[in-house]
């Protein structure tokens, strides 16, 4: 491909709306063109990216047994509403109605469609296990759109689905999709990616893990560990402490004017936050039920553990007058009938600490749970924090990294099979619903995540095995004929040898030439010059800039064929 008929524009400035560098320079250096919001165009360069993705992906899929279908993008509403996710999910669930009124919706995930397509198709046990996947189109109406491909309403996505007929089986199976993962991530040029143990959210099941690229720009939080290996998204990372239990004193109401937050409180006390207790106010999604979470006044409410645990969305609370509710004075104490009370184990053991005393300005101090309440249920529904224990080693090492996911894997069980009726004759005779696993990876997240792992201030800088193009010929007065004959001479023999080039035969200056080829990120660079010639040798170096030789002419051809086909082998890949 010569540069002159790519498909594609460059631009020196970056787009206003950029918020992060992947992004912008994927934006600047014609990679994608926006054509809504979450919805864009892929330019050839990004094409041939995602493809080479791909390709890495169906390779280890089909290594561990996996066969490709392809499912529709839309579908019939019932199979949705047999599984209970029509009316489950929300608004980022696509709902329309074809020409005949029937109700619709764009597949923003495939779990109902791979059961209804093994529905009377693997009915026997002997057909089991096996596992299906595909490289499809799908649409989530996603309202926190981002960071150009990383957060999108149209993607591209690998899903696969795992069918078993026993949790044994089907654990044995996961592993093997683990260690696919982790083979995919290394063979893109990303080993960096760590699995975490996440929350399932909205897919069910009661394991799973994400596949996280460490970045300061990612829109997760992820807990570790500096003693051990353990990892987790911080909404399924349970938040051990030690509690400093204080000691017991009488119960005492005092007159705390205006001190309405835990700041306030503390000040006026001169008393740490982890002496206090302070209200969090949620209302149920379905009635506007008011919920108050007890938690320990340095630490937050995770609220995915909330709704975890309360089996209900949430959202924030809004206090009126009518409420019986005094916001900044709220305890345990004299809260009105009809409230849901979620005591967090920051907590337990306490015997001393200031809370409200729902009444206006004033606190009650010396509050003893156990004394001043009863018996209560204490549940972990707290934000893990740096400076915590952990709970593999016990060490108090914890610490938060923030993250970009570019994988996820659930162990399903049966939640669709069982709703969808999906059953099969095992070997007794009786008929069962299947265990199910399910797989996914974005591919243009994935790709969007390189380029913010692997860049510089000036462009991209492809690892080998997904690069638009292994090499870029940058031809320095093409004008000339033994530049251009050079040029052409290397051009066609890469090439005959299945090395994918790219070769910038332009009339520009050599500051617009390197320009774009930074922006490119072409993993390595060869550069025709009539100095260069003059002198017998070929400029070659790599866009990270760890090489830069100048190679006799005649040695340039096989320096550049083993330098390619040795990364793509570090890589695990092939010409």
């Amino acid at each position: 491909m010569k540069v002159k008929q790519l498909v594609s524009k460059r631009f020196k400035e970056t787009p206003a709306d950029c918020t992060i560098a992947s992004q912008a320079l994927m934006m600047r250096g014609g990679y994608i063109k926006p054509v809504g919001n979450g919805i864009f165009t892929l330019f050839p360069i990004t094409k041939r990216i995602t493809s080479k993705i791909e390709n890495i992906i169906r390779e280890e899929m089909n290594r561990i047994d996996g066969q490709e279908v392809l499912f529709p993008v839309a579908m019939p509403a019932d199979i949705w509403r047999k599984s209970g996710r029509y009316d489950s999910i929300g608004s980022e669930l696509l709902r329309f109605k074809d020409r005949s009124g029937g109700d619709m919706v764009l597949g923003m995930t495939h779990e109902e469609a791979s059961v209804q397509f093994m529905t009377d198709v693997a009915d026997s046990y002997t057909q089991y296990p096996f596992m299906i996947y595909q490289i499809q189109t799908k649409f989530r109406d996603e309202p926190r759109c981002r960071g150009g491909l990383i957060r999108v309403r149209e993607f591209t996505m690998k899903d696969a689905y795992s069918f078993h007929t026993s949790q044994e089986d089907l654990e044995k199976y996961y592993q093997r999709c683990y260690d696919a993962y982790n083979r995919i991530y290394a063979r893109c040029g990303v080993p960096e990616v760590v699995a975490v143990a996440s929350d399932s959210g909205m897919m069910g099941g009661k394991v799973s893990h994400e596949y996280m690229l460490l970045t300061p720009v990612g829109e997760d939080t992820i807990v570790l560990c500096r003693s051990c290996d353990y990892r987790a998204n911080m909404e399924a990372a349970p938040c051990l402490l030690e509690n400093e239990s204080g000691e017991k004193a009488e119960l005492q109401k005092v007159d705390t004017p205006n001190v309405k937050t835990i700041e306030d409180l503390c000040a006026f006390l001169k008393i740490s936050p982890k002496q206090t207790c302070k209200a969090v106010m949620y209302q149920r999604n379905q009635d506007d039920s008011f919920v108050i979470v007890f938690i320990r006044g340095d630490l937050d409410v995770n609220e995915t553990k909330l709704r975890n645990f309360l089996k209900s969305e949430v959202h924030p609370a809004v206090i009126t007058e009518d409420s019986g509710i005094h916001a900044g004075f709220t305890g345990p104490v004299g809260l009105p009938e009809g409230v849901t009370v979620v005591y967090d184990a920051s907590l337990k053991g306490i015997e001393w600490f200031a809370t409200g005393a729902c009444e206006e300005d004033r606190h009650y101090v010396g509050f003893n749970i156990q004394r001043d309440v009863g018996d209560v249920t204490y549940v972990d529904v707290a934000k893990a924090f740096d400076g915590g224990i952990c709970p593999v080693c016990g060490k108090p090492h914890v610490h938060t990294s923030r993250g970009i996911e570019v994988g996820n894997i659930f162990q399903l069980g049966d939640k669709y099979t069982k709703s969808m009726d999906m059953t099969y004759v095992d070997q007794d005779g009786s008929l069962k619903n299947p265990i199910m696993g399910c797989y996914g990876i974005g591919v243009g997240r994935l790709a969007a995540s390189v380029c913010e792992a692997h860049r510089d201030d000036y462009g991209p800088i492809w690892p080998m095995s997904i690069a638009p193009w292994h090499v870029q010929i940058c031809s320095l007065r093409a004008d000339q004929p033994e530049v251009m004959e050079m040029s052409q001479k290397l051009y066609d023999s890469l090439q005959e040898k299945g090395i994918e080039v790219l070769w910038d035969d332009r009339p520009v200056s050599a500051g617009v030439m390197f320009s774009d080829a930074d922006l490119f990120g072409v993993p390595l660079r060869v550069i025709i010059s009539p100095k260069g010639l003059k002198n017998g040798t070929i400029e070659i170096a790599s866009r990270d800039k760890s090489m830069k030789e100048l190679k006799p002419v005649d040695e340039a051809e096989s320096f550049i064929t083993e330098y390619v086909t040795e990364d793509l082998r570090r890589l695990n890949c092939r010409l």
